[in-house]
C-alpha cells in the first residue's frame, strides 16, 4: 500500500486528482516493486519446502529456510532465488492493478465513497468491499501463478529437471500438455483465501486512513469538496 501511494502521488493531475488509468498504472508498478523486493525470494524458498513434502527426513534436501536459501545461492547463484521473477511480477501487477481499481470502484457504488470526500466508511462497509474487489485479481492472474509457481520449482537451468525455459515457454506447453484449464488449477484455494484476507486489510486500513482524512480536513476546511463526481 505504501508503494501504491508513492506512485499514485507521482501520478496525480494538478488538482490532486487520480484518473482509472493512473490508479491501474500504479496499481501495476506497486506489483512489480512487491514482486522483486520481496515476493520472488520468499516464494521460491516456500514452494522448494513445500516440494519435500510427505519425505522422510533424511530425503529431505533443504532443512529449514535459512537452509534452503543458502543452498539455492550456493548451487544456482543469485538469480536462483528469482526464478520465475517474471510471472511474478506480471501476478503481483496485475492482481495489485485489479484490487486497488476495484476497491475504488467498489466503495464509490456501493457506499457513494469517493477518495478524499472525508467519509469514514464503518468497518463492515469496508471488509465487503475489500472482500468483493479482491475476486478480480486471482481470476485475471491465475496462469501467471501457475506458470510462476511452475518455474520457481524448478532447479537450475541446464538441469534434467527444468521443464520450461521462459515464461512464454510455459505459457505454451501447459495447455498443450494439460489443457488450458490447467492454467487456472488452484484457482479456489486462492479465492478461498484472498478476498477474506483482504477484507480484514481494507476494514483495518479504512479506519486509519478515514481517521487521517477527517483530522486533515478538520485541520484544512478549504480542502473539503463541495460536490461529488
Amino acid at each position: 500500500m505504501g508503494s501504491n501511494s508513492m506512485y499514485q502521488g507521482v501520478l496525480r493531475d494538478r488538482d490532486g486528482k487520480l484518473s482509472d488509468g493512473g490508479r491501474l498504472a500504479a496499481g501495476f508498478a506497486a506489483g512489480i516493486t512487491e514482486a522483486l523486493l520481496v515476493v520472488t525470494p520468499f516464494e521460491v524458498v516456500k514452494i522448494r519446502l513445500q516440494q519435500q513434502k510427505g519425505l522422510d527426513h533424511h530425503q529431505l534436501k533443504y532443512r529449514n529456510p535459512i537452509h534452503c536459501a543458502s543452498t539455492i545461492l550456493r548451487e544456482e547463484g543469485l538469480r536462483g532465488m528469482w526464478s520465475g521473477a517474471t510471472p511474478t511480477m506480471m501476478r503481483n501487477g496485475t492482481n495489485q492493478m485489479c484490487l486497488f481499481w476495484a476497491k475504488n470502484n467498489v466503495d464509490k457504488y456501493l457506499w457513494g465513497k469517493h477518495e478524499g470526500d472525508g467519509r469514514q466508511l464503518t468497518a463492515a462497509q469496508s471488509m465487503t468491499s475489500g472482500f468483493t474487489a479482491a475476486f478480480l485479481g486471482p481470476c485475471a492472474t491465475g496462469p501467471m501463478d501457475v506458470i510462476k509457481t511452475r518455474m520457481m520449482a524448478q532447479g537450475k537451468k541446464g538441469s534434467s529437471s527444468v521443464q520450461y525455459s521462459s515464461m512464454l515457454d510455459a505459457l505454451i506447453k501447459i495447455p498443450q500438455q494439460e489443457g488450458i484449464r490447467a492454467l487456472w488449477r488452484g484457482l479456489l484455494p486462492r479465492l478461498m483465501r484472498i478476498p477474506p484476507g483482504q477484507a480484514i486489510v481494507w476494514a483495518v486500513s479504512d479506519q486509519i486512513t478515514g481517521y487521517f482524512e477527517q483530522r486533515e480536513l478538520r485541520k484544512h476546511p478549504e480542502f473539503r469538496p463541495s460536490t461529488q463526481s
